[in-house]
């Protein structure tokens, strides 16, 4: 089988496509014939060097699957040859006070797929059973690779986490990635009231179209949470579904109500933060960071789908030998949606 390589991690990534024998089975394995793979900025920032803490040397990438089960190791229950699936982020024990209670994204023996170990950029990944969730065999296998990231993860926050109410408001920055385009369709399909917050106005047209009930364009460093606060009439923000943090995390926390709830969860980079306490404690606020999400979520997920309430977006797709043109798209912000690795 392919499998793409990094070699050399900087701010041109080194990449090598490798012709590699088949992983041998273990007996809970699952290999899986790889239909696409979602590119998510975790993975731009390993290409670049930034996240290296627990990344395997010459790693292949990729934690958002979807594929067809080749085979089946011995103890395999869940899963046939031909099944489609699709993976969490994380190949989990099954076992820990995390997996047995169903946030086995926090697993304490967990193995980051596409990180500590060999993910999806590849045709073909081994996955214990327990990181994969079997999908409808009509489901759109490209666009399912990112049921679990980036839409599991923006599910996570704003129902599990976020307890996003209908009628409430709820406010979501960087609504033209992968988490922001997603979020507004969640929050919309809850029956929520959306803002969203963009610094792309070549993206407002398609954002606009996901049913944003309000949405700004926040250029050169404009102070947004003046504007929220008009809009909402000096009520502020419900529920903050914070996807950038560093650049936006004050104006985002400003914008909140008494007693708001503020979510993180795309903050994965070396940005800071500076808040006074005061703030907090004056404002009542909830704030709350997350990521990952849970079979059960994605399971959800896929029935929402199949039901016409989320749409995924993946706006191209790209094979193994322009991975560097993805990769500079999304450092550029080039990117709609998600995009995606195909063999």
């Amino acid at each position: 089988m392919k499998a793409l390589v990094l070699e050399r991690p900087g701010e041109i990534p080194e990449f090598v496509l490798e012709e590699r024998g088949i992983p041998a089975l273990g007996p809970s394995d699952v290999l899986v014939d790889v239909a696409a793979c979602g590119i998510c900025y975790h993975d731009i920032l390993v290409m670049q060097g930034v996240l290296r803490r627990g990344v395997k040397d010459r790693v292949v990438l990729g934690h958002e699957i979807s594929g067809i089960v080749a085979n089946i190791g011995e103890n395999v229950t869940a899963f046939e040859i031909g099944d489609h699936v699709v993976s969490i982020l994380t190949e989990p024990c099954g076992n820990c006070k995390y997996c047995v209670s169903g946030m086995e994204q926090r697993c304490e023996n967990g193995r980051g797929i596409g990180h500590r170990i060999d993910g999806g950029f590849a045709e073909q990944v081994l996955l214990d059973q327990n990181a994969l969730v079997k999908i409808s065999s009509t489901a759109d296998l490209i666009k399912a690779s990112i049921y679990g990231c980036p839409i599991g993860v923006a599910y996570n926050a704003i129902v599990d986490v976020g307890s996003l109410k209908p009628e409430e408001k709820v406010l979501i920055t960087g609504a033209g990635g992968g988490l922001g385009v997603h979020s507004i369709q969640i929050a919309r399909a809850i029956g929520a009231n959306v803002f969203a917050i963009t610094t792309s106005p070549e993206k407002y047209e398609n954002i606009s179209a996901l049913g944003a009930d309000e949405l700004i364009v926040s250029e050169d460093g404009l102070d947004f949470s003046d504007i929220v606060m008009a809009l909402s009439e000096d009520k502020g923000m419900d529920l903050v579904v914070e996807n950038v943090a560093g650049q936006t995390f004050l104006k985002s926390f400003r914008s909140l109500s008494q007693f708001g709830r503020m979510v993180i969860l795309g903050a994965v980079d070396a940005s800071k933060i500076d808040l006074s306490p005061a703030e907090l404690i004056f404002r009542d606020a909830h704030l709350m960071g997350t990521g990952g999400c849970t079979k059960r979520q994605l399971s959800e997920i896929a029935n929402m789908v199949e039901k016409g309430a989320i749409e995924p977006i993946i706006s191209k797709t790209y094979g193994f030998d322009e991975v560097l043109e993805a990769y500079k798209a999304m450092r550029g912000k080039q990117t709609f949606g998600r995009i995606a690795l195909t063999p």
